[in-house]
């Protein structure tokens, strides 16, 4: 009798763990199908090439970046979250599927960015934006090349430590990366897992 009753009870503490991890697991979002226009394939062979000039690896193009790096160009387009005094280019509105945020020069919503990938792709790592483009009219592009967007993350002493890991960001081994380019606007994405995802391809 008392082998059934002790058996009964770890039975329903096993069931109790089991409801209660798939109640609190969050599911990871799907990444969607994602295309790179020939501009976009040209500013990722770009920077690669920049890489390999500096001694340093190839980084694998990811498609959950990818996506990301283009629905921030086009929020930043269509949505202008960066029009404040306050906010610069790494900031999101709140007209999408992602949490909004006004990026301040003091960082304090860096998290909000990083998380981007992890709130719209089934990337599960930190990503880390560079960006060219802005709703202020003095810091205004008509358009944007991938020639034109290189050349001044080059000239930005900050965005170039991004690219060629200097600084702060030796330490990271970037397995992923993901490009956008959209009326104006470029951004790329970095981060340093890989992504289990396939690369995107060239839209037709």
């Amino acid at each position: 009798m008392h082998q059934q009753l002790s058996t009964k009870i770890v039975l329903l503490v096993f069931s109790l763990t089991l409801l209660t991890s798939s109640v609190c697991k969050k599911s990871q979002p799907v990444t969607p199908e994602t295309c790179i226009s020939a501009e976009e394939q040209k500013l990722y062979t770009l920077i690669m090439e920049y890489r390999k000039k500096n001694n340093l690896p190839s980084i694998p193009l990811s498609k959950s970046l990818t996506y990301v790096a283009q629905q921030h160009c086009m929020d930043l387009q269509k949505n202008k979250p960066d029009l404040s005094d306050k906010c610069n280019a790494h900031s999101w509105s709140g007209k999408g599927k992602w949490s909004s945020c006004c990026y301040t020069p003091d960082h304090k919503q860096s998290e909000c960015m990083w998380n981007k990938p992890r709130e719209l792709t089934s990337y599960k790592d930190n990503g880390y934006e560079i960006a060219v483009g802005s709703s202020k009219p003095m810091y205004s592009h008509d358009d944007v090349t991938a020639e034109g967007a290189l050349k001044l993350w080059q000239e930005s002493v900050h965005h170039n430590n991004v690219i060629l890991n200097k600084d702060i960001w030796k330490d990271n081994k970037w397995g992923a990366i993901g490009v956008g380019i959209y009326k104006g606007y470029s951004t790329v994405w970095f981060g340093d897992s890989k992504d289990e995802e396939k690369e995107p391809v060239l839209c037709k």
